[in-house]
């Protein structure tokens, strides 16, 4: 590939987010692709010139050991890239924790990589009702908007429950002890008086510098601050899929092109939902045109009869041209009992029994974790942007050197992503 055009690189911390990311770079005009692991030069080469390159990783599940081992060859690789930013991709929602998922451990790896004392983080992601007041981090669920420690999902997070709503407290925890802060009153003053503050904080060495975004207004303010400090030195910047939206508008990358329309799935679609949040236990109850399969949490990930046999069984259903919802808990009850990331990878090799008896053309995976283990259970190397099916939630195109697997679409959702008709909308289109 062409590194002269490269404007940013991008680590997602798991699969759901960093198909966000890449939807967003594609709708803002950037030729993007998301690598499904560290890239071989030879998947450079055939990826050709890009502005936006991505890799798609599941450090969001990951102890700082693990992180290190992950993310130490991509800070590498993208300085050899050598984009003016490197993009620590976290969810819209901050969670992590110390020893799960640390956003704190993250910036300490890679921010050698890129040298420039100023690290940004942005808060806050309008498009998904996520928003940054003062360091504070506030989320919609349903028609409320909640600060973070009082979200009804976020604050009972079975592995990363958000007890903090502050970042700048929420980050000193994994070991950010001094993150600086400028706060969305501080963008009503002219660029020039706006340099001097950032100059000024800067002068205090901080691990890194959060930046509210409060409204969509505010993100060409903070794509300008981020970009002009790029340009003199490569830098890494961290938070959700709002990095790049702020680096668009600053940009002005021209309005967002109508989105593609998605046309109704030619053949049978399989939608496997390892995720355990209130808003996809709706989407599964408002499934009706997919034949539901339940998955036994426990027995998928200690029962190697078990899961073979329910591979048959959502495979024969397939054959016969049914959609298949196959759900590790219809209600949205989680399971105490069952390790969460043990039942990711369960889920990720039965998707992959599956597909080898039944190639589809259409494929949804709903849940951070499952998509990220999903996906690494298969056969392929890249994804490209394809259509939008809901905020948050894109339809990609599958790249692998396996016949049956390339160009098949997959749609890949976080637990809080997507309205209650999300399933249905993935298998008979949009208008």
């Amino acid at each position: 590939m062409s590194v002269s055009s490269l404007k940013v690189a991008y680590y997602g911390d798991d699969f759901t987010g960093a198909t966000d990311t890449l939807a967003t770079a594609a709708r803002a005009g950037l030729r993007s692709l998301l690598f499904l692991g560290l890239p071989t030069d030879a998947q450079l080469q055939r990826a050709g010139p890009l502005d936006c390159l991505g890799i798609a990783g599941a450090a969001r599940a990951m102890n700082p050991d693990e992180m290190r081992a992950e993310l130490e060859p991509v800070g590498r690789l993208f300085a050899r890239l050598g984009a003016p930013v490197m993009h620590y991709k976290t969810c819209s929602t901050f969670d992590s924790a110390p020893q799960v998922g640390s956003i704190g451990a993250a910036i300490r790896i890679l921010q050698p990589h890129a040298g420039n004392a100023f690290v940004p983080i942005v808060g806050g992601q309008p498009n998904l009702r996520r928003y940054c007041v003062f360091g504070n981090l506030f989320a919609g669920a349903g028609p409320a908007v909640h600060r973070l420690d009082r979200h009804p999902t976020m604050s009972r997070h079975p592995v990363t429950p958000m007890h903090e709503a502050d970042l700048r407290r929420h980050l000193a925890a994994q070991g950010l002890a001094q993150v600086a802060a400028i706060a969305y009153p501080d963008y009503e003053q002219d660029d020039a008086a706006l340099d001097a503050q950032l100059d000024t904080l800067l002068a205090g060495k901080p691990d890194a510098v959060l930046l509210d975004v409060a409204h969509a207004g505010h993100l060409a303010t903070v794509g300008r601050l981020i970009w002009q400090r790029a340009q003199q030195q490569n830098l890494l910047a961290a938070g959700p899929s709002s990095v790049v939206q702020a680096l668009a508008a600053h940009w002005q990358a021209g309005d967002e092109a109508a989105p593609p329309r998605v046309d109704a799935a030619s053949g049978p679609v399989l939608v496997l939902a390892g995720s355990l949040s209130p808003v996809t236990a709706r989407q599964v109850q408002a499934a009706s045109a997919y034949r539901q399969v339940a998955l036994n949490a426990a027995r998928l990930t200690g029962d190697a009869d078990y899961a073979q046999q329910m591979a048959a069984q959502i495979a024969a259903l397939l054959a016969q041209g049914r959609h298949v919802l196959a759900c590790t808990s219809a209600d949205g009850a989680s399971n105490a009992t069952t390790d969460g990331r043990a039942l990711a990878q369960a889920c990720g090799d039965l998707l992959a029994r599956v597909l080898k008896a039944v190639p589809l053309r259409r494929l949804g995976i709903a849940g951070g974790d499952t998509s990220s283990h999903a996906v690494q259970a298969l056969d392929a190397w890249g994804l490209s942007y394809a259509a939008q099916l809901a905020p948050g939630v894109a339809l990609c195109r599958l790249h692998s050197d396996q016949a049956t697997l390339d160009g098949m679409e997959i749609m890949l959702k976080g637990g809080q992503m997507g309205g209650e008709d999300l399933f249905e909308t993935l298998l008979h289109g949009t208008n």
